[in-house]
């Protein structure tokens, strides 16, 4: 929790021998002469592609639905790159789009990219435009669609009942701001991403992605939208709205704003509360529910953490909150601001260099091990000023006691 791009004090391999024949180039897959094998596609949640309704018209939306065994989950082609075939027809891009969030539906197979999947690294990716088969969510119906390929969960895809366990081949990032080691620390510490609380990486650039927010209401406009889809494939929302000194919003400002997010095309994540995501009728129960009512999307949830306990129980404490969350809305979880510092009293209080240490392994290997936790960050990488007792990196580029445990995580 830091204010935009200034410190602040708080805070798959999912092996998928998946689907297609190959059918000859610029022809029509013919059903009939498929012989190939067939079986459920299972993904986030342990559900499964389904038809809607087992219809055959052209058009019927397929969905995440809980897995069943019926022929509209039954999908022929699983093996190598092709189509997708079930209830006689193809899985379809909606008119070839290769717009991220363009809907796959149940169509006529005719031989076009369109309905032409690879399976790579778990994920399921359309020929023609390049974007994966995506949930979106977790949730019993969700309608399935492309989005740019991420490594997130909504993105990973098993046959028949196979391990649908999936996550950024690198869950670990870093929450950052501008400071001299920058993008050689980012690289050293081994993160796979990261964000610094602002639409662009012009103060840290860094071989990792980079993923942009938009912070608060006043950077809901124009330049800072144009300049985030340059910048990333997700977006992470507001930055804790339920506090006076950070993006200060009520539910329903933030819900009137969140189609101009929504409108880059982008994934994204939900805005971060400071505390409380997990309490029904709390500021992000609020939100979430305004959302639903409005049929606002939200791909995941962005979490923040700040333990007081700095005992052996620290890490729990954080998959605690992390499991309650996700079991109220069934989403996705980005862990994008976590760390032990006691505001409790006023005045911050920090762990002992140890403590940190033994918290950094408990609570890294607690989230890499956790399905439906794609990425998690650390707050913060720099380890100055009044941010030294808990930072990962000094001024001068050398790692604290922290960031040498930091480094570790995430590795098999």
């Amino acid at each position: 929790m830091t204010s935009r791009n200034t410190s602040r004090r708080r805070l798959m391999r999912v092996i998928a021998t998946l689907t297609c024949s190959a059918a000859l180039a610029g022809l029509a897959a013919e059903p009939s002469a498929m012989a190939d094998a067939s079986g459920q596609i299972v993904g986030v949640a342990g559900k499964c592609v389904d038809i809607q309704w087992s219809g055959t018209v052209n058009g019927t939306p397929v969905q995440l639905w809980d897995c069943n065994g019926t022929n509209a989950q039954n999908w022929a082609g699983i093996g190598r790159q092709g189509t997708l075939r079930a209830l006689g027809k193809c899985l379809d891009v909606a008119g070839g789009s290769h717009t991220d969030g363009a809907r796959v539906q149940l169509w006529d197979c005719n031989g076009t990219e369109a309905q032409s999947w690879i399976p790579d690294n778990g994920q399921l990716i359309n020929t023609g435009s390049g974007k994966c088969l995506d949930a979106g969510g977790a949730a019993t119906g969700t309608t399935l669609h492309i989005r740019s390929c991420s490594g997130a969960a909504t993105q990973a895809w098993a046959p028949d009942g196979g391990p649908a366990v999936a996550g950024p081949a690198g869950k670990k990032g870093v929450a950052t701001w501008a400071f001299s080691p920058g993008g050689d620390v980012i690289r050293d510490v081994g993160a796979a991403w990261y964000h610094d609380w602002s639409t662009s990486n012009s103060d840290v650039p860094a071989t990792a992605e980079f993923v942009p927010m938009i912070w608060g209401a006043a950077f809901v406009n124009d330049a800072e939208l144009d300049t985030a889809q340059r910048a990333g494939r997700t977006l992470l929302g507001f930055n804790e709205p339920d506090l006076p000194s950070q993006a200060n919003m009520s539910v329903d400002h933030a819900l009137d704003l969140w189609p101009r997010l929504q409108s880059t095309g982008m994934r994204l994540g939900s805005p971060a509360v400071a505390f409380g995501a997990e309490n029904p009728g709390g500021w992000l129960d609020q939100f979430l529910a305004g959302a639903h009512d409005r049929g606002l999307r939200v791909d995941f949830i962005a979490l923040h953490w700040y333990g007081s306990d700095f005992g052996d129980d620290a890490a729990s404490h954080l998959m605690q909150y992390v499991h309650a969350v996700h079991e109220r809305y069934r989403l996705p979880i980005w862990v994008t601001e976590f760390g032990l510092i006691d505001f409790t009293q006023g005045t911050a209080r920090h762990p002992t260099p140890q403590q940190l240490v033994t918290f950094i392994g408990k609570a890294t290997a607690a989230l890499q091990a956790t399905p439906y936790v794609e990425r998690y960050a650390w707050f913060a990488l720099p380890a100055t000023g009044e941010h030294a007792a808990h930072g990962l990196y000094r001024e001068e580029g050398t790692a604290t006691e922290a960031g040498v445990a930091y480094r570790l995580a995430g590795r098999s």
